[in-house]
């Protein structure tokens, strides 16, 4: 009985224990939303599902009718459209915001915050609200044009200009990468810039041949990034377009969302989710691969 009682007293004191109890939540946590999701999808995928119904094994079928799907490969043109516009936007004004943000002016600290702010609630159902009123028939965007004695524009139901509202509001939400940036630009040695401007180089040089390939690694990280978020876009066109005009704002990710839970075709929309995990992969390993012509390393020195 003593033997027992010392060996669970040792068991419970055991550094290896106590790290399992305090880790439980989390391994719980992955295996019930993470991987067990996961492997439940994959087989979804190679059957036809529907909700409340008996999956049926019809192995790549649904990969196949994917092929032929002409509002799928609408919607990973308008999503490619997305991701190439967006990214790179909302990563230039980043870097702006952070470079100004960084020449030691007073009240820095403040205006980072303030920054800051848009990217922690862009992402909710209530930005999204008042972006889809801000840009209405009779919204603040049409009644500063007719103040101005211009045409009203209908924003939302124009396909270039919807995508365009979506553009900018995800451009609107930069300070995450701001931050980082911001974070980057501090660690680069003032020695550099002294030398440069000893040898006569005026901002516009320093800023291409120092702040910009110093940069390069958290470049790379932000468009890795950013890039993965924009091809998961979903809250603001299911809130302020539904994916229209005409399919024009039908992101991946509303498309997928339609075929699981509007249309009960959990089977399809397994497929395309695992499609969209390759399509991610496959242009984070281009990504990763076309660093080495432009991403500075003080190693390779």
């Amino acid at each position: 009985m003593e033997e027992r009682k010392a060996s669970i007293k040792k068991f419970w004191y055991n550094d290896n224990t106590v790290g399992y109890i305090f880790s439980l939540p989390f391994i719980i946590g992955f295996l019930a939303f993470t991987l067990i999701p996961i492997a439940v999808s994959m087989y979804y995928s190679v059957t036809d599902y529907k909700l409340g119904q008996t999956p049926a094994f019809i192995g790549i079928q649904n990969y196949l009718d994917l092929l032929k799907d002409e509002r799928f490969i609408n919607s990973v043109k308008v999503t490619l459209i997305y991701v190439i516009t967006s990214v790179p936007t909302k990563l230039i004004f980043a870097l702006f915001v952070a470079y100004l943000l960084t020449q030691g002016r007073r009240g820095v600290t403040f205006y980072r915050s303030l920054y800051y702010v848009p990217s922690l609630i862009g992402g909710s159902i209530a930005v999204a609200l008042v972006w889809k009123t801000i840009f209405s028939r009779k919204g603040l965007a049409n009644t500063i044009l007719a103040s101005l004695g211009l045409q009203k524009l209908s924003w939302l139901g124009d396909p270039k200009l919807s995508m365009g509202i979506l553009v900018l509001m995800s451009a609107w939400q930069f300070g995450s990468s701001m931050i980082i940036f911001a974070a980057g630009l501090k660690e680069i040695p003032g020695s550099y810039y002294e030398a440069a401007e000893i040898d006569g180089a005026n901002k516009w040089q320093r800023f291409l041949r120092i702040t910009l390939p110093c940069l390069s690694p958290i470049i790379l990280y932000n468009l890795v990034m950013q890039t993965i978020t924009a091809f998961m876009a979903f809250t603001q066109a299911f809130v302020i377009t539904q994916g229209g005009p005409n399919d024009a704002t039908n992101f991946y990710a509303l498309y997928v969302y339609n075929h699981a839970f509007k249309w009960s075709n959990m089977g399809y929309a397994s497929a395309m989710s695992w499609l969209m995990l390759v399509l991610i992969s496959l242009i984070t390993f281009i990504l990763f691969k076309s660093s080495k012509f432009w991403v500075f390393s003080e190693a390779d020195q």
